[in-house]
């Protein structure tokens, strides 16, 4: 079974929470909103520390390396079976300067068409409420987990 890691950046602002998310690129994500944001993550390879590969897509899905100290989060396993490793920590990001590595997809699918797409194609801040509606279904027990640790 497939697993990910990620990192779940958060800042405390106006008496709330806000938290990073971003949206993944290329056309089947395009028109979708509610529930196709994500924290940044990706597949842990074999042998792999989690927090490592974290770190490494958070840098690789937003040009920003982070550092600091994190919380362990409880795994989430999402729909299609993947589990979901994620880390915490509070911190600050300007969205205006971020930039996503790229990738290549067939599109469209067995069309033997390969176009090279953003990982990513938008970052936001969003409030808790707003970010457990928009974060794939799953991931919100991530936002969840993390306000129960910090008593919110």
């Amino acid at each position: 079974m497939k697993t990910s890691a990620g990192i779940l950046l958060f800042k405390k602002e106006n008496n709330g929470f806000h938290y990073f998310l971003v949206h993944p690129g290329g056309p089947f994500w395009k028109n979708k909103d509610m529930g196709a944001w994500s924290i940044p993550k990706g597949e842990i390879l074999p042998g792999e520390d989690p927090l490592s590969r974290a770190l490494i897509e958070f840098e690789e899905e937003t040009g920003k390396a982070m550092t600091g100290d994190f919380i362990e989060l409880t795994p989430i396993k999402q729909k299609g079976g993947k589990t979901v490793y994620a880390w915490a920590i509070e911190g600050d990001i300007e969205t205006s300067d971020l930039c996503s590595n790229t990738l290549s997809l067939e599109w469209p699918p067995k069309s033997g068409k390969i176009i090279e797409i953003p990982e990513v194609d938008r970052w936001e801040w969003f409030v808790s409420e707003e970010a457990q509606s928009r974060i794939n279904t799953a991931q919100a027990a991530l936002i969840i987990n993390l306000e129960e640790i910090l008593k919110i």
